[in-house]
């Protein structure tokens, strides 16, 4: 049968861009559909603006380092209009960069929404378009429980186009996104209360992490409500007042009110029960919350129909950018390049990007000790005073652990919370991807002065 294209991909996102742009690298039809810009999350309201915003809420604090270098700085003020547009003017440069990319690819960019009819036909503004093979890479969206007052809410999609600098700002979320955020507004001189379900932030991450980033973040001034549920958000007129339960039963108020519990696959309204795609349950806990559901994929990216495929976010793996263009990657190249392959989820790095930053790979030491047993790990680590911060006098600490097998020396993790960890531990993870042992660790030559040498003189 002949088809109108050889790859049709749904969503023009990290991983769908990426899979469309190497599948016609060796010569195929390609077609991609977005009714969005073009960029998917990262670009649009992800990790792009995002840092951006962080690198703007950090320049206070060093302002104020600046002091102990015997520098003296005047007043200082944040023009917020000028700092949202100019990062929405980055966003939307970075957005049309990629359209450059598909045209000088081959790549046809239909810029509108498309859905299935059927395993080979998608329906995209008023026709119907087939193609031997299908690529589903919509992403994921914010999720909001149901719970009485979450219209009130924000996410994290509107977080960079507010109009105004909040005065008082309360997040309700544990996870990377609630905390970022956290931190980025006091950075930018907001008032700031996290309310979180449990005792700790970032649950999954090692627990050195978690408590060292929550004990700098209440040292900095944001205020941490933990073991704390939202029941439900009034709108009084001093703002919005949060009815609270659990350890902490007295209302917040605050002006901006920002709903980060998490993200779902985006897989509404796609037609997917028209090709017979079958769908992966995963239920969140806590009040308000409910199953979501995500494309459920084999090691391929495939689906359950031999000829659609799915990436990134609207899966149930792991949901970060470099994953999902090294899936798209791997599927073009299994597809269409004659190289059948397998991206490897194993020793995948990650950061979050909070002040103090953190950044991890491989396995935390809770993960070690249940898949080896306690005595099977061994763990060092080390907390240390920057030297940047010997003149400020700001209290801050580093810190950076390594989980090893002690059977086979192989290093199975390393975590690190300090100024530049994601830098840092992007090294390290390609040291932890070949099978590094401490022995390598400790016979590398340090870097001196560097924070970083720590990793290689830790005994």
């Amino acid at each position: 049968m002949t088809y109108d294209y050889d790859l049709f991909v749904i969503g023009a996102g990290s991983g769908g861009l990426a899979a469309a742009k190497r599948a016609a690298s060796y010569k195929a039809k390609v077609a991609i559909a977005e009714q969005d810009l073009v960029g998917g999350t990262c670009v649009l309201r992800g990790c792009i603006p995002k840092k951006l915003m962080v690198y703007g809420s950090r320049f206070p604090a060093l302002f104020a380092d600046a002091a102990g270098y015997g520098w003296k700085v005047g007043e200082t003020e944040l023009d917020w209009e000028y700092f949202i547009t100019a990062i929405d003017k980055e966003v939307k440069r970075l957005s049309q960069l990629h359209v450059s990319y598909l045209q000088k690819a081959g790549v046809e960019l239909i810029p509108h929404r498309a859905t299935l009819v059927d395993p080979h036909t998608v329906a995209v503004d008023g026709r119907k378009i087939t193609a031997d093979k299908i690529l589903i890479a919509v992403g994921g969206r914010p999720l909001k429980p149901n719970l009485p007052g979450m219209d009130y809410g924000i996410t994290s999609d509107e977080m960079f186009h507010l109009q105004h600098k909040p005065k008082h700002i309360a997040i309700i979320g544990a996870g990377y996104i609630g905390t970022e955020f956290a931190c980025i507004m006091h950075g930018l001189g907001c008032q700031v209360t996290q309310i979180i379900r449990k005792e700790l932030i970032l649950k999954g991450f090692d627990d050195d992490i978690r408590t060292d980033i929550q004990n700098a973040m209440i040292a900095h001034g944001i205020k941490i409500i933990p073991n704390t549920v939202v029941e439900k958000v009034e709108k009084v007129p001093e703002g919005l007042k949060l009815i609270l339960s659990g350890e902490k039963t007295e209302p917040t108020i605050a002006d901006v009110f920002l709903v980060a519990t998490g993200r779902v696959p985006n897989v509404e309204g796609l037609g997917l029960e028209n090709a017979g795609v079958e769908l992966v349950s995963t239920t969140v806990e806590g009040p308000g919350y409910t199953t979501m559901k995500a494309i459920a994929v084999n090691e391929y990216s495939q689906t359950s129909q031999e000829n659609i495929f799915a990436v990134g976010d609207v899966t149930n793996r792991m949901n970060l950018t470099p994953v999902a263009i090294g899936e798209g990657r791997a599927f073009a190249d299994s597809e269409f390049g004659n190289q059948r392959r397998i991206f490897s989820h194993e020793n995948v790095p990650t950061a979050v990007f909070s002040t103090p930053e953190a950044a991890t790979v491989g396995l935390t030491e809770a993960q070690a000790r249940e898949k080896l047993g306690n005595d099977a790990v061994k763990i060092y680590r080390t907390r240390f005073r920057p030297l940047f911060h010997s003149l400020t006098g700001a209290a801050e600490k580093t810190m950076m652990k390594l989980v090893v097998d002690a059977s086979t020396d192989k290093v199975l993790g390393a975590h690190m919370v300090g100024e530049n960890a994601a830098e840092i531990i992007q090294g390290v993870a390609i040291a932890a991807k070949m099978g590094a042992t401490k022995k390598d660790f400790d016979a590398t030559v340090g870097i001196h002065p560097t924070a970083a040498e720590e990793f290689v003189t830790m005994r």
